[in-house]
């Protein structure tokens, strides 16, 4: 029986080792075949990580680069050569610079060129200050008309005092009717039209 029972362990033995080197003998046909395209796999992980690494490293010394340059010309506005520096960095930023500028100087002209700035809000803010500036009328109320205007209630409140200033007071209550309660310049339209001129 002991024999018996011993001659059926040593087969047992025998055919999981067989499985194993059936499965050993699989596994390297499978490495063999596909070798080319797991190297591959491999190494285009390996290029696309340290590609992404670099690619934020760059972005990171380019945010640590237009900081500095910032900082140089808060020190010295008229540094020419920084805001060309500041323009081939950050041409976003390099707008927002210009405008920062032109609001304070009331530079026409760079507004007049930053109102077709390619960043949202310079393009929108330098729109403003120019139809502000110029205190033109239609000039507000084409800037009011946009949907997106970020000043849009407040271009709409100057344009009425300009109309009330010109003694068409219908007009400019008409103009601060449409601004609308959740504005946050609902209660200075409400006293213009009841402490405005009638």
């Amino acid at each position: 029986m002991s024999l018996k029972n011993d001659i059926n362990m040593v087969k047992e033995e025998l055919n999981s080792e067989e499985k194993f080197f059936e499965k050993a003998v699989m596994t390297e046909k499978f490495v063999k075949r596909y070798k080319n395209l797991m190297i591959g796999s491999l190494v285009v992980v390996v290029a696309v990580v340290a590609a992404n690494i670099a690619y934020d490293i760059n972005k990171q010394n380019n945010i640590e680069s237009a900081n500095q340059i910032l900082l140089t010309l808060s020190a010295n506005p008229d540094n020419t050569q920084a805001l060309k520096e500041l323009k081939d960095i950050s041409p976003r930023l390099y707008d927002v610079w210009l405008l920062s500028k032109a609001i304070v100087a009331k530079d026409m002209a760079t507004l007049k060129e930053l109102k077709s700035s390619k960043v949202m809000l310079v393009g929108d803010l330098s729109a403003y200050e120019l139809a502000q500036n110029s205190k033109d009328i239609d000039a507000l109320n084409d800037y009011a008309s946009k949907q997106n205007s970020i000043y849009r209630e407040l271009a709409q409140v100057q344009s009425a005092v300009m109309l009330m200033h010109e003694g068409k007071t219908d007009l400019a209550h008409q103009k601060l009717a449409t601004i609308s309660e959740q504005s946050s310049l609902y209660k200075v339209a409400q006293a213009l039209l009841h402490y405005g001129v009638k």
